[in-house]
């Protein structure tokens, strides 16, 4: 899972990015765990392939990961080039998802790009950026298509399809907002990659006081959840300087630093949830000697694509899952016990995967 992490200036973007990427950098499976200047990757905080390793002995232990994407350069302007203009927007069409932070604390020292703290006009001013640099996307796409469309008639739904999206974005509206169930124009939609079609989790970002109770009486964030309510968009409360602070301290010290702010989980582990959400995403488990590992797979997905996750050749020769709950496992301290209670199941290619399932794949190419 890759996600772009957008914000104006001076919202606290770089702050959140610094310290998430910090907090979750990893040391032993993932070395170059900062791959260039504004890429880290960050693991997904799960107690249960933790827990698995250590029933297992596992030399290995490989949680799920998550690519924070740090685009810098965005501001009034960027899709006519200002700022690092193009160069921004080619790094999010890369993403699965915008991280957008918005600015919801007043502090003097912090000067506004725009003067004063308004988080709707902040969202509209980055928004009508990614309008602006569809609309180009698809005017290129449209002047091709009306070539192609003279001689192969084919092209003529692809036609009507660009028309309404060109309409849609003119409009001021996001391609996400597009509502359609033909297979052919959601795998078009697919292809051209348009930012605003991007699914969007808004980081709130607000002072240390306003923390504790997650924004309730932040006129600002109040005003970001109802707008993201309305596009069906997550929203999670974070203060990028206590993640700064907090991606400092040792796992033990964390959870003592949450518990005197009153929090039970860092905006790390808020953010993963909310993305994982709003992604429909869910993990399924393996375990052994050699290796315990997290797979993160779409909430729906049947077992023999589950399995193509780990290779392709299991997909290709799938014959069946031998799948447990973790909880079951967990009960019963390992899968030979589980096997004689009877809660090991033989499922074969319309298994639809669960989170929390510990498979083993049996297949033959």
């Amino acid at each position: 899972m890759k996600l772009g992490i957008v914000g104006l200036p001076n919202v606290g973007k770089s702050t959140l990015f610094n310290s998430l990427t910090n907090a979750g950098a990893l040391a032993a499976n993932y070395p170059f765990a900062t791959i260039d200047p504004n890429v880290g990757i960050v693991t997904v905080p799960d107690a249960r392939v933790k827990h698995l390793g250590e029933m297992y002995h596992s030399k290995k232990v490989t949680p799920a990961v998550i690519e924070f994407v740090d685009i810098a350069g965005l501001v009034k302007g960027a899709s006519k080039g200002e700022g690092l203009g193009n160069q921004f927007l080619a790094n999010i069409r890369e993403c699965d998802a915008i991280v957008h932070v918005v600015r919801c604390f007043e502090d003097p020292n912090v000067i506004h790009v725009d003067g004063n703290i308004n988080p709707l006009r902040d969202i509209e001013t980055i928004n009508l950026e990614l309008i602006f640099a569809d609309i180009e996307v698809i005017d290129k796409r449209i002047a091709k298509v009306g070539k192609a469309v003279r001689m192969d008639k084919t092209y003529a739904k692809e036609a009507a399809l660009l028309e309404k999206l060109k309409k849609l974005l003119e409009d001021g509206k996001m391609v996400k907002s597009y509502e359609t169930d033909d297979e052919d124009e959601l795998a078009l939609l697919k292809g051209y990659a348009l930012l605003t079609s991007k699914p969007t989790i808004y980081a709130a970002n607000v002072a240390e006081d306003d923390l504790a109770n997650d924004g309730a009486d932040n006129a600002g964030v109040q005003a970001v959840r109802e707008f993201a309510k309305g596009e069906n968009s997550e929203v999670f409360v974070i203060c990028a300087e206590i993640e700064a602070e907090i991606s400092e301290l040792e796992e033990d010290d964390k959870k003592a630093f949450l518990d005197d702010l009153g929090l039970e989980e860092s905006g790390l582990d808020k953010l993963i949830k909310a993305s994982y959400s709003l992604l429909g995403l869910i993990s399924y488990l393996t375990c052994g000697e050699d290796e315990s590992r997290a797979w993160t797979i779409t909430r729906g997905m049947k077992a023999p694509q589950a399995a193509g996750k780990i290779h392709t050749d299991f997909e290709r020769g799938f014959i069946k899952a031998e799948v447990v709950s973790y909880e079951a496992l967990v009960e019963c301290g390992s899968m030979t016990a589980a096997k004689e209670k009877g809660l090991v199941r033989m499922e074969g290619k319309d298994y639809v995967v669960q989170d929390g399932d510990v498979v083993l794949f049996r297949f033959n190419v």
